[in-house]
């Protein structure tokens, strides 16, 4: 493939918390959030439709921090939008997403 990306260590590490969070309270994401996550748990390649999507997907959910129903961050009452941000990679997921859609052009 032309345009491989591989997801990072940090990246991996969100997105298992984020399965983790997803099963034991059962909220946050969709299922294409879970492949997602899947996906990035076990570092497979992305490629440049991937990584437009999750730049697309952070910049829509961004406002998802400011949830008042549950806490952002917290492994005992997260929110459903925080869950899904850990699906998707986490805050390392966006830095990473944002500098690879960048040199995308």
């Amino acid at each position: 493939m032309a345009d491989s990306f591989k997801p990072t260590q940090k990246m991996a590490a969100a997105a298992r918390r984020g399965l983790r969070l997803r099963e034991k309270f059962g909220r946050g994401g969709t299922e294409v959030g879970v492949a997602r996550a899947h996906q990035l748990a076990a570092q497979r390649d992305l490629d440049a439709t991937d990584v437009k999507a999750m730049h697309s997907f952070f910049a829509r959910h961004a406002v998802d921090k400011d949830t008042k129903t549950h806490r952002w961050n917290s492994d005992s009452d997260p929110s459903a939008g925080f869950i899904a941000w850990l699906l998707w990679g986490g805050d390392a997921g966006k830095s990473w997403a944002d500098r690879k859609a960048k040199a995308l052009g």
